[in-house]
């Protein structure tokens, strides 16, 4: 594989050459190296950090601070990948001004490459303000999490009847004419993911959304079996890291308390 760094307007070169996107979550310097060295695409400091590191129960209190450390932590560890950033609830909602401000925070103080931003037509003069200040944006449509409160749950598809399906194939234009590098697409229909894919040249990158996006995001910690409560119905496992850490832990906890560890030797 190419071991050249990738960068935002990069992806937007893979799709046209017909290459997929490799897309996953990091929290920490650890797993940053580990994606890394698995030469991933991108490697996105998610506000899914709230759920699976911080243990909240949404992505709502997870705070810009929050994101700085954790991306700061993952950007120790990436060299090849681009180190995208969520920018959290509230930290770019309220103001334009205060967007671009926030934004360049994750870049000066966390070393995000490229933010990440959820909404459509109504965030584009954002999203053009971030970009006019010299910050790579990555959109996201269909399910947002950060508007759980409003959709009643996050466990239902977005853009199934007429008018939903039409709303975001606006949007999704609307976010390619504003200068985003690429788009998540979280929990829509396949042939509607499919459709949006086609009509751009920006890339799509999946989650939940049918195997023709340009490229796939999934939780790390849900790839590999390290979050308890709940299991989105489009991961695939590829490890039970859950069951085998809690082996390793409950025998070294045995052998510290019938004393054979540490051993004589």
């Amino acid at each position: 594989m190419d071991k050249k760094k990738v960068t935002a307007p990069g992806l937007a070169e893979m799709k046209a050459r017909g290459e997929k996107i490799s897309v996953l979550t990091a929290y920490d310097y650890a797993m940053g190296k580990i994606l890394d060295e698995a030469e991933l695409d991108v490697a996105l400091v998610g506000d899914s950090l709230g759920r699976v590191v911080l243990g909240l129960d949404n992505e709502l209190k997870v705070t810009m601070e929050d994101m700085i450390r954790h991306c700061a932590a993952v950007s120790r560890g990436v060299t090849r990948a681009l180190l995208a950033c969520d920018m959290p609830f509230l930290s770019y909602q309220i103001s334009e001004e205060e967007a671009v401000r926030n934004a360049g925070r994750l870049v000066q103080e966390g070393n995000a490459e490229a933010v990440k931003l959820e909404g459509g037509e109504h965030m584009v003069p954002t999203i053009r303000r971030i970009i006019n200040a010299g910050i790579p944006v990555i959109g996201h449509l269909g399910l947002v999490p950060q508007s759980v409160n409003v959709l009643g749950g996050l466990r239902k598809r977005v853009g199934k009847d007429v008018a939903g399906a039409e709303k975001l194939k606006k949007d999704a234009l609307l976010l390619q004419d504003a200068g985003v590098s690429a788009m998540v697409l979280e929990a829509i229909p396949d042939a509607l993911a499919k459709e949006i894919s086609e009509s751009l040249e920006v890339p799509t990158i999946g989650i939940g959304a049918g195997p023709d996006c340009d490229g796939q995001v999934l939780v790390t910690h849900d790839l590999l079996s390290l979050f308890d409560k709940f299991k989105p119905s489009f991961v695939k496992q590829y490890a039970d890291l859950w069951q085998t850490m809690l082996k390793a832990f409950t025998e070294y906890s045995n052998e510290v308390k019938d004393g054979k560890f540490p051993e004589r030797k």
